[in-house]
């Protein structure tokens, strides 16, 4: 099989419905940026050593959340009639957990902290941002299940504490700001 097919060497894209929109179309924007969201997961995954403290747990948390995403990004590419994507039971409330987790061991928050201080800590907060936009992207979408809005909410949200988690036990400064 081969990956190039031309069909979109016109600026357009076939949903799973087999419909040509254009690759500007808001719901190629969301998905788009979902798979975006989902290579920042990737990289950031790559950049958390299994060595390092609580490693392994948070690569599988990270792996966890590409399959998600994955679904996610699918599911906006099909404009099907009666296609209603629908987030694992719990999805969110699962990340509320992780961050409860990690949130234990972090000191409280003072100061905003600005993105940095080592690669892992960098690429969560890529991610992060990513995340947002991936979020403002499907908000356009309206006739998503508004569960799918408060799973990217809290996924940003995860990734920011995942920052902070990364640093504390990376034993990297936080880089605070101070306007």
């Amino acid at each position: 099989m081969k990956i190039y097919t031309r069909t979109g060497d016109r600026g357009e894209t076939g949903l799973f419905s087999g419909r040509r929109v254009s690759k500007a179309d808001p719901r190629v924007e969301a998905y788009g940026t979902v798979d975006e969201l989902n290579a920042c997961m990737g990289l950031l995954r790559d950049h958390v050593a299994p060595s390092d403290p609580h490693g392994s747990r948070v690569r599988a948390q990270l792996l966890e959340q590409q399959k998600l995403l994955f679904a996610l990004g699918a599911a906006l590419a099909d404009d099907r009639e009666g296609n209603s994507y629908q987030l694992p039971e719990g999805a969110s409330g699962m990340l509320e957990t992780y961050m409860d987790e990690m949130d234990r061991e972090l000191p409280k928050m003072t100061h905003f902290v600005l993105p940095g201080g080592s690669p892992a800590v960098s690429f969560a907060h890529l991610a992060r941002t990513v995340c947002r936009r991936a979020e403002r992207r499907t908000v356009e979408l309206a006739e998503l299940d508004s569960a799918i809005i408060v799973y990217l909410n809290r996924l940003s949200d995860y990734l920011f504490v995942l920052s902070r988690y990364l640093a504390q036990t990376g034993n990297v400064e936080e880089i605070l700001w101070e306007g």
